[in-house]
């Protein structure tokens, strides 16, 4: 790997000189490769990916910046973002970090309590990202259950279609998009600024016990869609639920609603790994259904 680009591209950032003396692979996501780099007393994190991914990593580092700009939770900060002759990169503040303890969780429960508190203009956000691989539209709207129906699983049952999932699951879609009205009917939530893909392998904590979050999906939405993705695979303690809900409570209707938004990151884990999700899917859609009467 050839460093120089990235190198120029830090020292921009930062102001003075930087050379990478080693570069250290860590294990990364499904769609990038992930290092360590350091130079003389410093430390930075690296994404690198396929140059058609620059947007991806944009998007992530607007993400970790407004975040960062709340004042409520801990994120790696963005240093620079661009592309090499061959490759997008994204490099971030470096930070030390292992698994959560019930302290750090009951930390980062207030912590998102108080992200969640801060209002934002509408649902959206200002501009479209990356969950996952998958491109996850963001055009700003004033109506939630608009917004969930067109930007979040028309979206993906479309791609779901291209995809070569139709028949019984598209049928199941097609109802409750007609249906999603009756669904939230009388909810309106607060748009509040979301991590947007907050399962328990995006939250993890420094040797001094401060939880972090990271590779975030921002957009502007229900804070409920936050704290429904901590419950889809699990790995948060009664802690981080027991803080949270002593600031923000979940309102009456919140088990139906996670499960509609779930069904999104469930539809999204379809299209992105396959067949295997079909049938939680197609559970998940059998279930709201009933819900809607």
């Amino acid at each position: 790997m050839n460093w120089r680009e990235i190198e120029a591209s830090i020292r921009a950032a930062v102001g003075h000189r930087f050379e990478v003396m080693h570069a250290l692979p860590l294990s990364g996501g499904c769609i990038h490769a992930a290092y360590r780099i350091s130079g003389v007393g410093e430390h930075f994190f690296v994404k690198l990916a396929e140059p058609n991914l620059s947007n991806a990593f944009a998007g992530e580092a607007e993400g970790l910046r407004m975040l960062a700009a709340t004042g409520t939770v801990r994120v790696p900060l963005p240093i620079c973002e661009g592309n090499t002759a061959t490759e997008a990169y994204l490099v971030l503040e470096y930070l030390h970090l292992k698994p959560r303890d019930s302290a750090s969780d009951r930390r980062l429960g207030e912590q998102l309590a108080a992200l969640h508190a801060i209002d934002q203009p509408a649902f959206g956000w200002t501009r479209d990202n990356f969950i996952g691989a998958t491109l996850q539209p963001n055009e700003l709207c004033d109506d939630w259950a608009a917004f969930w129906r067109r930007r979040r699983l028309a979206w993906q049952l479309q791609l779901a279609a291209e995809n070569g999932y139709g028949g019984r699951l598209q049928r199941l879609g097609e109802r409750l998009l007609v249906g999603l009205d009756r669904l939230l009917a009388d909810y309106r939530p607060r748009p509040v600024l979301l991590h947007g893909d907050l399962w328990s392998g995006n939250a993890a904590m420094t040797d001094a016990g401060m939880p972090v979050i990271f590779d975030p999906a921002c957009y502007w939405g229900d804070r409920e869609a936050d704290l429904a993705m901590t419950e889809l695979f699990g790995g948060f303690s009664g802690a981080f639920y027991d803080a949270y809900e002593s600031l923000m409570p979940r309102r009456p209707g919140y088990e139906t609603r996670s499960m509609l938004y779930n069904l999104y990151h469930v539809l999204n884990h379809l299209n992105l790994f396959g067949g295997g999700y079909l049938r939680q899917a197609e559970t998940l859609l059998e279930r709201l259904l009933i819900e809607t009467g």
